[in-house]
C-alpha cells in the first residue's frame, strides 16, 4: 500500500481500482465452479485416474486463489470501517497468512500444471506401459510430495517475504517451471506429429492418438490461460520489488486490482475447459444437475 501511495505521486497513471462487489463476484463463482469439479470426481469412479486427481489438484489451486482475494478484500473493508489496523500485531499475522495462501496457490497451480503435463506425455508415448508406470498410488505419492513442498515453501516465503533472497528465487521459478512445461509440450507435440505419420495406415491406433492429442491440447489451452492470468502479478511482485520508485513501473502497479482480477478469472475458466473438452466430465456434471432437478 505505501508503494501505491507513493506511485501515485511519480506518476500521472491513475490507479485502476475494481469494485469490490466485482472481486467477491467473481471469486465466489471461481470457488462455486472449481467444487464442482472436485465433487464430480468423487462421484464418479470412472473419473478415479491420476489424471483426474492431477486436475483435482489444480481446482484446490483455484480455489485456494480465489479463497485468497476474498479474504483479503474482507480484511480490506474491515479496515476501512475502523475494525482492525493496518499495522496491529495480530494484522500482521493474518496479513502472512493470507500471503502465505497467495504463495501457496500459485505454487499448487504450477506444480499441478507440471504433473498433468507429464502425465500427458506418459499417456502418449508410453500407452502400453501407462497403467504400470503413473498407478493411482503413485499419483497420490506424488500429490502429497507436492503439496507438503507447497505448504513449506509458502510458509518460508510468507515470512521472509522482505528478503531478496525470498523474492528472486520465487519469482524466477514461475518462468523456469513455464519453460520446462513449454519444452515438454514441444517435444510432444513433435513426436505425436512423427508418430501420427507412422501408425496412419492404422485406424485404431489413429483413434487412441488422436484421443491423447486432443487431451494435449486441452493441457496447452490451460497452460495458455494460466500465463496470461498469472503472468502480470509476478511482473507486479518483481517491480514492486526492484524498482518502486521508478515512473515506468509505478505506472504498471497502478493497475494492481486489474491483475488480482484476472488471477480469480483463472480459477472461472479452468473448469470450464474441464466442462467443455473432458466428455466425462460432460456426462457427470449433466447427471448431477439432473439428479438436483
Amino acid at each position: 500500500e505505501n508503494i501505491s501511495d507513493f506511485s501515485l505521486n511519480i506518476t500521472d497513471c491513475t490507479q485502476v481500482v475494481v469494485p469490490e462487489e466485482v472481486f467477491f463476484t467473481v471469486a465466489a463463482a471461481g470457488i462455486l465452479e472449481n467444487l464442482l469439479v472436485l465433487i464430480a470426481v468423487v462421484r464418479n469412479k470412472n473419473l478415479h485416474l491420476p489424471m483426474y486427481f492431477f486436475i483435482c489438484s489444480l481446482a484446490i489451486s483455484d480455489m485456494l486463489g480465489s479463497l485468497y482475494k476474498t479474504l483479503e478484500n474482507i480484511f480490506i473493508i474491515l479496515c476501512k470501517m475502523g475494525y482492525l489496523t493496518r499495522r496491529g500485531d495480530f494484522e500482521k499475522k493474518l496479513d502472512d497468512a493470507m500471503d502465505s495462501m497467495f504463495i501457496l496457490s500459485l505454487l499448487g497451480s504450477i506444480f499441478s500444471l507440471l504433473a498433468i503435463a507429464a502425465d500427458r506425455y506418459i499417456t502418449i508415448f508410453y500407452a502400453l506401459r501407462y497403467h504400470n508406470i503413473m498407478t493411482l498410488r503413485r499419483a497420490l505419492v506424488i500429490l502429497a510430495v507436492i503439496w507438503t513442498f507447497c505448504a513449506g515453501s509458502s510458509i518460508a516465503i510468507a515470512l521472509f517475504s522482505y528478503e531478496a533472497a525470498t523474492v528472486i528465487p520465487f519469482t524466477i521459478l514461475f518462468p523456469l517451471m513455464m519453460f520446462f512445461i513449454l519444452c515438454l509440450y514441444v517435444h510432444m507435440f513433435l513426436l505425436a506429429r512423427s508418430h501420427a505419420k507412422k501408425i496412419a495406415s492404422l485406424p485404431t491406433s489413429t483413434v487412441h492418438q488422436r484421443t491423447n492429442m486432443k487431451g494435449a491440447i486441452t493441457l496447452t489451452i490451460f497452460l495458455g490461460v494460466f500465463l496470461c492470468c498469472w503472468a502480470p502479478f509476478v511482473l507486479h511482485i518483481l517491480l514492486a520489488r526492484f524498482c518502486p520508485h521508478n515512473p515506468y513501473c509505478a505506472c504498471y502497479m497502478s493497475i494492481f486490482h486489474v491483475n488480482g482480477t484476472l488471477i480469480m478469472c483463472n480459477a472461472i475458466i479452468d473448469p470450464m475447459i474441464f466442462a467443455f473438452r473432458s466428455p466425462e466430465l460432460r456426462s457427470t456434471f449433466k447427471k448431477m444437475f439432473c439428479c438436483a432437478r
